[in-house]
């Protein structure tokens, strides 16, 4: 009998296509998203899930799960599951990396230079039919080219965004719980800071940390009163990483002068001082959102589920640790 695998939410076709002509497959093509508890019904008989971020495999539901082999993940991110309980329960865990990586970091680039532009205002402002004529200080904004940015993570989506400034010779310091290479630092010209130094002096902030214990509201009132008032927050890793509350407060008040943000708290809910806040601009969590690398990512999960379910390991193995164990008790 062919084992059989979950696909959890609409994946490009064509990875759907090659896990079919091995599997059994299951396969919610809409974009609803399950419960946990509707994920429970639909996993029970099958030996492998192809999963999205918005799947939230915890302790709880994973330990009710049977005969699961592996979790691939159509994302880099992996917070959406229990990766220790995982491990202890057998379960390979797999995510998607590299393949985003230059078109998040384009994303996060075009939402620095559309708040620091204010380009979403002057969309509106021309589709509203209220521009009249041409003034010294219409919309006037801030420059980004020479500017300082920071970025807090410089793993491969921040590197990625420091190789986009240098084009547009900006002074770049970076924060990360690990310090880069020494070739690193000097390919990217990127100064190793504390995280207080780096929000004091950087005209753009740009995060780029996944979510965890120690980096959930990373950046809440006390980090953003250390920023600039005329500088722009831009996010595009995990909502729960900045403190909406705080910064909707924060742009109200003028404490810092913009934002540019692609992922939320409590997605698809956004905080209402955000959504009336003009300075902030919104877009719903389309960081990898390119024709090209979302069919990478559905390909790659595919790939994964594929290998673990046939007996090889998968190539973006999150938890070594199970494949290791799985491995001993075949030996």
């Amino acid at each position: 009998m062919k084992p059989a695998v979950l696909i959890t939410k609409r994946i490009y076709p064509e990875a759907v296509d090659l896990l079919r002509s091995r599997f059994e497959v299951d396969y919610e093509a809409t974009d609803d998203g399950m419960t946990a508890e509707q994920l429970r019904e639909r996993i029970r008989g099958k030996q492998g899930v192809v999963s999205q971020l918005t799947d939230k495999f915890t302790r709880d539901v994973l330990a009710t799960l049977e005969g699961i082999r592996v979790i691939a993940n159509v994302a880099v991110g992996f917070d959406n599951v229990d990766v220790a309980a995982a491990t202890e329960a057998g379960i390979l865990v797999t995510n998607t990396p590299d393949v985003l990586t230059d078109t998040t970091a384009d994303l996060a680039f075009a939402l620095m230079l559309a708040a620091a532009r204010r380009l979403v205002e002057g969309h509106h402002f021309v589709h509203s039919g209220e521009w009249k004529k041409w003034a010294i200080d219409l919309l006037v904004g801030q420059d980004v080219h020479h500017r300082t940015l920071g970025i807090v993570g410089l793993g491969r989506i921040g590197q990625a965004v420091a190789r986009r400034a240098g084009g547009f010779s900006m002074r770049i310091l970076y924060s990360d719980a690990f310090r880069a290479s020494e070739q690193a630092e000097r390919e990217l010209k990127a100064e190793f800071v504390p995280l207080e130094r780096l929000l004091g002096e950087s005209d753009f902030v740009s995060i780029h940390v996944p979510l965890s214990a120690a980096t959930r509201r990373l950046i809440g009132a006390e980090q953003l009163r250390l920023m600039k008032p005329t500088a722009i927050l831009v996010n595009t890793s995990r909502g729960p990483v900045v403190d909406e509350g705080a910064l909707a407060e924060a742009l109200r008040g003028g404490v810092i002068g913009g934002a540019g943000l692609d992922v939320f708290e409590q997605e698809p809910k956004v905080h209402p001082g955000l959504l009336n806040q003009p300075r902030a601009v919104l877009a719903p969590h389309i960081g990898s959102a390119s024709v090209e690398t979302r069919r990478k990512m559905s390909m790659m999960a595919a790939e994964n589920a594929l290998a673990a379910l046939e007996g090889r390991r998968p190539p973006n193995l999150l938890n070594p640790e199970a494949w290791e164990r799985r491995s001993e008790k075949t030996a």
